[in-house]
């Protein structure tokens, strides 16, 4: 057990919901009290058995190995926040233990660990003594945290008067350079830009080839496939899924999609759709979503991921040129991409009547993540004949699509390209 850097065991944490501090230490407060009891101003009777329990963590255990890179990953109120307190030793578990090798360098929310009085530097030398470092070990760091963090010009300036992106970036930068011999994040890359985030992403990565431990909890889980090599997904407290990234981020986002928008649904009624204009018919009877394998799409695509399509439509009167076309369009209404029949040739113009069902395949979706709805069109040799508008919804997930974890801020697709750098003598 000696490359274990951390231990969890049976780890639970429990709650109050709405306790209200005890505050009769006056007679004004004991009448007061007593009165709300004795008519039930409490809003409910006093012999109402009311459980106020929260169980935050609930028998939650693992363990991490030395130099590993471990996310973990969850919805909001899944309790990973919760878990990384008790590992910081910000706060202390109701049952179980977490037993942590050597020093823990902690970078939770924003306004953490730092004294707001204190200015940069002090804040520096403050964190390195409690990690228990000789003010010659942390005087030997302290350019490295400075080059990193970019607030050179601010460091003698109290840190309450930095921006949240100053305030992370040194708040990274002194967790990640002072040695620890784990370090725990939470959400650093949802603050800051892109060259921020490349850089907390490299350095974490050159802790753990230090030798040294890395718990990182963060919702991009482009970054989190690209850095860790096991993650842990918790759901209502307990641990649902551990092991390889890809199997838990598949099996998380599979089941994470929003449930009221029916992602489970992958077939959609189009005979008395809504978004129809009125002087359509409606020949256009189902839309249906699949995986390139043929299985219905359950839950959320990944960036890059193929998507097959299927439109099935009535022909009235025997017709030789059927065209479909498909609008994806973002949550503002905005068309992000258009693709049809009409673009690409076909094999024969067979005369065709009745009920059809018109396939496309897309080998890529190259979308940036988000929800999509999509919008039909049917054409009969040109003339539009039925349109449905909202006919269908998806969500595309992000994923680690260049092999870094970045993604695009902005934008509406990615596309596979490459760099190089151009020798003298090579012409373009």
């Amino acid at each position: 057990m000696s490359n274990i850097a951390v231990q969890v065991e049976n780890l639970s944490k429990r709650y109050q919901i709405g306790a209200a501090r005890e505050r009769h230490s006056t007679l004004r407060h004991q009448l007061t009290a007593g009165f709300k009891s004795l008519f039930h101003l409490n809003g409910r009777r006093a012999a109402d058995p009311v459980d106020n329990t929260f169980w935050a963590l609930q028998d939650v255990s693992f363990d991490v190995k030395e130099g590993e890179v471990v996310g973990i990953i969850g919805k909001n109120g899944a309790g990973k926040s919760t878990l990384l307190k008790i590992l910081s030793r910000i706060t202390e578990p109701t049952e179980g233990r977490a037993r942590i090798q050597g020093r823990v360098g902690s970078l939770l929310e924003v306004g953490t660990g730092f004294h707001q009085e204190l200015t940069g530097r002090e804040n520096i030398y403050l964190n390195g003594a409690i990690l228990g470092m000789r003010k010659a070990e942390i005087e030997r760091k302290f350019d490295e945290i400075v080059d990193f963090s970019g607030v050179e010009k601010f460091i003698d300036t109290p840190v309450k008067r930095y921006s949240s992106g100053m305030y992370v970036r040194l708040a990274f930068a002194v967790a990640a350079y002072l040695e620890p011999d784990v370090l725990i994040v939470d959400e650093v890359l949802a603050v800051g830009d892109a060259s921020f985030q490349t850089k907390c992403l490299g350095r974490m990565g050159e802790v753990a080839r230090e030798g040294r431990t890395v718990l990182f909890v963060s919702h991009n889980m482009g970054a989190v496939e690209s850095l860790c090599q096991k993650v842990l997904l918790l759901e209502g407290g307990k641990v649902a899924f551990n092991g390889d990234p890809k199997a838990v981020i598949d099996y998380y986002l599979a089941g994470s999609s929003d449930q009221t928008e029916s992602s489970e649904r992958q077939s959609f009624d189009l005979s008395n759709a809504k978004g129809r204009p009125r002087e359509c018919r409606p020949l256009l009877r189902r839309l249906e979503l699949f995986t390139h394998e043929g299985q219905p799409l359950d839950g959320s695509l990944r960036i890059g991921d193929p998507l097959k399509v299927a439109v099935s439509f009535h022909l009235e009167h025997p017709t030789s040129r059927a065209d479909v076309a498909l609008g994806f369009n973002n949550q503002l209404g905005q068309r992000v991409l258009t693709v049809s029949s009409m673009f690409l040739p076909r094999e024969s113009e067979e005369m065709r009547e009745g009920d059809q069902t018109l396939v496309c395949d897309i080998p890529s979706m190259i979308l940036l993540p988000g929800r999509y709805s999509v919008v039909i069109g049917l054409d009969f040799g040109g003339q539009s004949e039925d349109e449905v508008e909202d006919a269908g919804r998806f969500t595309i997930a992000a994923s680690d699509y260049y092999g870094r974890g970045l993604l695009p801020k902005s934008g509406m697709i990615v596309i596979p390209h490459r760099w190089y750098f151009q020798s003298s003598d090579t012409e373009c």
